[in-house]
């Protein structure tokens, strides 16, 4: 079972958070985090946004994918409005920094995201959100509005024990290097994107 192992307010340049480190495991040096914003009113459906990591668009700011822009874009609208980021340790659709990065060689011989992945004999999308609910459950959230354009997201809360009140968009508009990446994003796995962000 998953279980809190640290809790710490964080000031950072959108606001103050509350961070929440949670694992199995109290030596875990990647637990999963719940970063809640000040304002948070759990007794009304609480914004979510489930994020896996992205240690090249995160840290580095690749211009490969929109993961950074997206978690920076949550952060603010979270610590607007309230609400909760389920940070997720599942590092390159769950592959790993290592794979991910023979995926991008690959990528740079012209497959895209999905070829490369099962080019390498690894899933298109190795992700489980099961323990994004786990930790809402956690914390007590029962109605959502989830920040996302992913419907394998949306499925999963569907499926789960919690309400979802609603969907809300988290669209970034694609630069010239990640327009591929976003166009196989829509093509295969059904994010919902417009045409003039795909």
């Amino acid at each position: 079972m998953i279980k809190i192992q640290a809790e710490s307010n964080v000031p950072t340049e959108y606001g103050t958070f509350r961070m929440i480190a949670l694992s199995e495991n109290e030596n875990d040096w990647m637990p999963h985090m719940a970063i809640i914003a000040e304002k948070t009113d759990f007794s009304k459906p609480v914004n979510v946004r489930f994020h896996s990591e992205c240690i090249t668009g995160e840290v580095f700011h690749s211009k490969k994918c929109e993961c950074g822009q997206q978690l920076d874009a949550a952060m603010k609208y979270i610590h607007e409005n309230g609400g909760v980021i389920i940070y997720l340790r599942q590092e390159g659709r769950n592959i790993g920094i290592i794979n991910k990065l023979k995926a991008y060689s690959l990528q740079e011989k012209g497959f895209d995201t999905v070829e490369a992945n099962l080019k390498l004999g690894l899933p298109a999308d190795d992700r489980n959100f099961g323990v994004a609910i786990e930790i809402l459950n956690l914390l007590g959230v029962k109605d959502i509005n989830l920040l996302t354009n992913n419907p394998e997201k949306v499925k999963y809360v569907e499926e789960s024990n919690i309400h979802l009140n609603s969907r809300i968009p988290l669209q970034i508009p694609a630069n010239e290097i990640s327009r591929g990446y976003l166009q196989t994003k829509k093509d295969y796995f059904g994010h919902l994107l417009d045409d003039n962000d795909k």
